[in-house]
């Protein structure tokens, strides 16, 4: 316990030093984020680069405490890719096609050192058995990784849309992560997640409102591709079946995020990778609540399904697990019928 209290200052007090540097570095290269009156409409330009801060503290906490096996380092090698890919859409936009092919490399590098969804739990009436069930668990698992990678990485660029927003959730689901390495006994995961947990909240000192710096696509997508990882290794069924589905629900904001901002959309008969007022944190604000009411509000959302999955992966059977996660989706329609009534510009 001693070493993961280590851990966490370590990263936390690393961020709060690299976070001003990268700073000042992105305003005197004019790396910054300027209003345009139309989705950006903050006063005044605001730096970009915050992506780099919490990865150079993250792995500089790595490299101080913690021995690299060829996970380790595959998991770091897609990290840095998805910065690169991050900080060269920050200079200059990338279309949605690069960017998305940015990611499937990053993920085929996950994939190629072994991290990838395990598949163990096919029920026999799925009819998805073939001559060699092994090879057929494995294709499936790696068919599920690049979708559900793809997904929690553009969720949380997706949701990075408020001060402190996309950070602070992510520093809630990394610390329910590390509760879940804890509980598995699974060192390497608990010591990423308290990494990146202790980044993160370094960052949050200068990210929540008002903004000095903002994450950028760099930290955005770094903070999908580390949870998104992080949550598909973890072990959630040795009390019941269903505890499979708690990674949903530990990242249920910005996945929730993404679904609402797509349908309506799609509503809307837009692309559902067009730019819009959509997003669950701007109807909150417009029905009235202050930006940092609403990213609070969005925090306990983020805590109280924290609570959930590590109750759907505790509880001994598959029929009180399926009823927290059946109760959680119910109240999700529930707000998003009442979010799409709040009338957006």
């Amino acid at each position: 316990m001693l070493l993961y209290i280590f851990i966490f200052i370590l990263a936390l007090c690393s961020c709060l030093y690299i976070t001003p540097i990268v700073m000042e570095a992105a305003i005197i290269y004019d790396i910054v984020d300027k209003p345009d009156g139309n989705l950006k409409k903050h006063q005044r330009p605001v730096a970009y680069l915050g992506g780099i801060a919490i990865y150079l503290s993250f792995l500089a906490t790595l490299a101080l405490s913690f021995d690299f096996s060829r996970e380790v380092l595959g998991l770091l090698l897609a990290a840095t890719i998805v910065i690169l890919l991050g900080i060269i859409d920050d200079l200059k936009p990338l279309g949605p096609k690069v960017k998305l092919l940015g990611q499937v490399i990053a993920i085929f590098v996950l994939i190629k050192c072994g991290i990838y969804i395990q598949i163990a739990i096919i029920p026999d009436w799925l009819g998805l058995s073939i001559p060699s069930q092994e090879l057929g668990d494995d294709l499936l698992g790696i068919g599920m990784t690049f979708f559900w990678m793809l997904a929690v990485i553009n969720a949380f660029n997706i949701i990075d849309i408020m001060d402190g927003l996309s950070a602070g959730i992510g520093l809630i689901a990394s610390l329910v992560l590390f509760v879940v390495a804890i509980i598995n006994s699974h060192y390497m995961m608990a010591v990423m997640s308290l990494a990146l947990a202790g980044s993160l909240l370094g960052f949050l000192r200068y990210n929540f409102q008002p903004a000095k710096i903002y994450l950028g696509d760099a930290g955005s997508m770094f903070i999908g591709l580390m949870l998104g990882t992080l949550a598909m290794i973890g072990v959630y069924t040795e009390q019941n079946q269903v505890g499979y589905l708690a990674p949903l629900v530990i990242l249920g904001v910005p996945l929730y995020d993404t679904m609402l901002v797509m349908y309506l959309r799609w509503r809307k008969g837009m692309s559902v990778i067009q730019g819009s007022p959509d997003h669950f944190a701007l109807r909150l604000r417009r029905s009235g609540l202050t930006t940092r009411q609403t990213v609070l509000s969005a925090y306990a959302v983020g805590l109280i399904l924290a609570a959930a999955a590590l109750g759907m992966k505790l509880v001994p059977t598959a029929g009180m697990s399926g009823s927290i996660f059946l109760g959680i989706v119910a109240c999700g329609l529930a707000a998003t019928l009442w979010l799409k009534r709040i009338k957006m510009d």
